[in-house]
């Protein structure tokens, strides 16, 4: 997984006082998740942000950002952000913010345990 560290520890920063932010590797990167619900996060090349449907459009209007086609499809609700729109620390800040507000829209989830698998018995 190679993303920029650098800005994954910006990431922390902005996040560290809330008790319900845990990291998640996904989408070949770092996932930010609050209260069970995808934030943020970062690609090799890129910071996710969960926006939301409603507010798609806008996030999109913004400089340096783009859908998201992780899968080679928009993800609706979704953006990337290239390097230059989240340079400053202030620019960065409203990229989470943004994230912070669609995922307090969410209701919380549980966090999900593994149960170990059951050996079938042969008969």
């Amino acid at each position: 997984m190679s993303y920029d560290e650098e800005t994954a520890e910006r990431l922390r920063r902005l996040l560290y006082t809330r008790p319900d932010v845990v990291e998640k590797k996904m989408f070949g990167g770092l996932c930010f998740m609050v209260n069970g619900g995808m934030c943020c996060g970062l690609t090799s090349a890129a910071l996710m942000v969960r926006v939301g449907k409603d507010r798609y459009d806008d996030a999109l209007a913004q400089p340096h950002a783009r859908p998201m086609d992780f899968t080679g499809r928009s993800l609706t609700g979704m953006v990337y952000v290239d390097p230059a729109g989240y340079k400053s620390d202030a620019a960065l800040a409203r990229w989470v913010q943004r994230g912070l507000d669609f995922v307090s829209t969410l209701p919380a989830r549980k966090a999900v345990t593994k149960r170990p698998k059951k050996k079938l018995s042969r008969r």
